[in-house]
């Protein structure tokens, strides 16, 4: 896993990831969105809303402890060992809207992303331990939970989609 100097090069290789993966995107019949094929284990809808999701959970984790609440992850519904239950939640919650809905969606919360991660300190994205949500077993820090869940998800599914549009389309 690379790993990032700074906010503006964690911001830009989330950038360059997500725009490769969106591209490819562009020329998917909004009717073939929810096709299903063998060779590909997730549809073009599933694979945007899953990205939902994740980002909509990291940056709902982060709201809810400057709030003073307490941070259950992943959720109060689902725990770590039940992530296919927290996909199929994601896939019902984000998976009735269109494609370019969805990507429009994306869109708005990676710009809230890049803003939270302009405004955290070196010490804040870079060291463990600086917020009690990002506190499980693997003591990350901050930039692994947000490449987790944006650059490696972008990178992983970029192939998946080209495969199921060589295959469909």
């Amino acid at each position: 896993m690379r790993e990032y100097k700074n906010q503006a090069e964690l911001n830009e290789a989330i950038g360059q990831s997500y725009q490769k993966f969106i591209a490819e995107f562009q020329n998917i019949p909004e009717e073939l969105r929810d096709k299903r094929i063998p060779e590909v284990d997730k549809t073009p809808t599933e694979m945007l809303a899953y990205q939902l999701g994740w980002l909509t959970l990291v940056l709902s984790w982060e709201r809810e402890e400057q709030a003073g609440k307490e941070v259950i992850t992943p959720t109060a519904e689902y725990k770590w060992n039940n992530l296919g239950g927290l996909y199929h939640s994601f896939y019902q919650q984000f998976g009735n809207q269109t494609l370019k809905q969805q990507e429009q969606e994306v869109n708005v919360l990676l710009d809230e992303m890049y803003g939270w991660i302009a405004k955290l300190t070196s010490q804040e994205l870079f060291e463990s331990g600086q917020r009690k949500w990002a506190t499980t077993k693997a003591q990350w820090p901050l930039w692994k939970w947000i490449h987790i869940n944006t650059v490696a998800p972008f990178t992983n599914f970029r192939p998946k989609i080209r495969k199921w549009k060589k295959l469909v389309l």
